[in-house]
């Protein structure tokens, strides 16, 4: 069994080690040949490992974890060009520097994600060809086994049409090569389906993507669509991915919530949710946004990958399994190969 390393950006997001220790602890457990580095406050850290019963001992027995300690945290809430001059012993720039220098297979992080996006983008370099890197992350359709791709989901606020034309050859090389699925449908994320609706470089994107005869370019598709399973990828810039992602995750919650109050009204609610609450739970689980945590910055030369920062430790445990994933499918490999072919004679 090939050992797998990943660096932890252990001081990142919301709740920083109160969130990302126990999920660290929660997937060395469930795979024994995982290595786990957790970048950041040294005492923070063995604080609350002790708190969670994981001793010293243990750490030297099992060698699953270790710590690589760091004297700074780059804030929420912090500039990234600041972050990114500033913070270079940050928790979150040495797990980038630790997948630099082959220390680490990937990085995960829930922290800041501009400034994410600049650290990673400037230690990492981008594959050749490839303008900016690009949050991806697949999400729930209506049909059971399939999934969709959808980027980019916050990392790039603005993209002009040739940037999004790179997303969506980017997202036609991850399905193809990660899901194994045969000629990706592209489409493009808009206020309408019709061509003439949508900004000027929203429908150059289009026309971008319609003249490469290697792109399934399918055209555009409407937020209502999203989950719809009408195409494989779906391509936007960040602002309009991380709102409709994010909208989503709010309309999963609420129902889920609404169902639970509804259910508990009378005593004959009671009684029907005895009979389909289990239903309910296990419908809510498929689309639950906690196990689709997990946005992979694609285009670099290394797997970073992007928790939400308000993530729960289910969350973030998803958001180390997707880096798992994507290490032992070798996808930055695989991605350079496809997208160098595929971008650089543009």
């Amino acid at each position: 069994m090939n050992k797998l390393t990943l660096a932890l950006d252990v001081m990142g997001g919301d709740q920083g080690p109160l969130i990302t220790i126990p999920s660290a602890i929660m997937a060395i457990k469930f795979l024994p040949n995982l290595h786990l580095i957790l970048c950041g406050d040294e005492n923070i850290i063995t604080t609350e490992l002790a708190r969670l019963n994981i001793s010293q001992q243990y750490l030297a027995q099992h060698k699953q974890l270790s710590i690589f300690p760091t004297t700074e945290i780059v804030e929420m809430d912090e500039k990234p060009a600041f972050a990114l001059r500033t913070k270079k012993n940050s928790s979150m720039r040495k797990a980038l520097d630790l997948v630099h220098e082959g220390k680490a297979q990937a990085c995960v992080s829930a922290g800041n994600t501009g400034a994410l996006f600049s650290m990673a983008h400037f230690v990492l370099k981008t594959i050749v060809g490839v303008e900016r890197p690009a949050l991806i992350s697949s999400l729930p359709t209506h049909d059971n086994d399939k999934h969709v791709f959808m980027l980019d989901l916050g990392a790039n606020v603005f993209c002009d049409s040739h940037v999004l034309y790179q997303f969506g050859v980017m997202g036609s090389v991850m399905a193809a090569q990660v899901d194994g699925i045969e000629n990706p449908r592209i489409a493009l994320l808009n206020m309408g389906a019709e061509a003439i609706k949508g900004s000027d470089h929203i429908k150059q994107a289009a026309l971008e993507l319609s003249a490469n005869d290697d792109i399934n370019y399918i055209g555009f598709i409407e937020g209502s669509d999203i989950f719809s399973n009408k195409a494989d990828v779906i391509v936007c810039d960040g602002f309009v991915g991380n709102v409709a992602l994010k909208t989503c995750e709010g309309v999963a919650r609420l129902v889920y919530k609404k169902s639970e109050v509804l259910f508990s009204q009378n005593f004959l609610a009671k009684l029907m949710a005895a009979v389909f609450k289990p239903s309910l739970k296990k419908l809510f689980k498929s689309v639950n946004p906690d196990q689709y945590n997990g946005a992979s910055l694609i285009g670099l030369r290394g797997i970073v990958v992007k928790s939400h920062g308000n993530a729960n430790a289910n969350a973030f445990y998803s958001a180390i399994m997707e880096a798992v994933k994507e290490v032992e499918r070798q996808v930055p490999t695989k991605i350079k190969n496809s997208l160098e072919q595929e971008l650089s004679p543009l």
